[in-house]
């Protein structure tokens, strides 16, 4: 299989080590009505070190398989809420 990356967003992460769900989505126009339809899919990733948290903005890439349905490795994460909060927390905390 070809390299295959995808940017998703974590939807579940801490109830199994080591993996955490993210979901892609993507846009499709329908056969008939030529209407725009969004379609997601969740992919079950590879974290090795538990440093993803719910809602970042991921890119995931395929790999070979790492357990009966983990396919994916996670690549870098392009955005985290919560290191977005303490940069803004150090932030006000230096201006005061």
């Amino acid at each position: 299989m070809p390299p295959l990356a995808l940017r998703g967003v974590v939807t579940k992460v801490g109830l199994m080590q080591k993996t955490a769900t993210v979901l892609v989505s993507r846009w499709a126009v329908h056969p008939l009505t030529g209407k725009r339809m969004e379609r997601s899919k969740k992919y079950l990733t590879h974290d090795p070190e538990n440093k993803l948290r719910k809602e970042d903005i991921v890119v995931i890439r395929n790999c070979p398989p790492v357990s009966k349905l983990k396919r994916f490795k996670l690549e870098t994460v392009l955005q985290s809420p919560e290191t977005e909060r303490e940069a803004l927390r150090a932030k006000m905390q230096q201006q005061q």
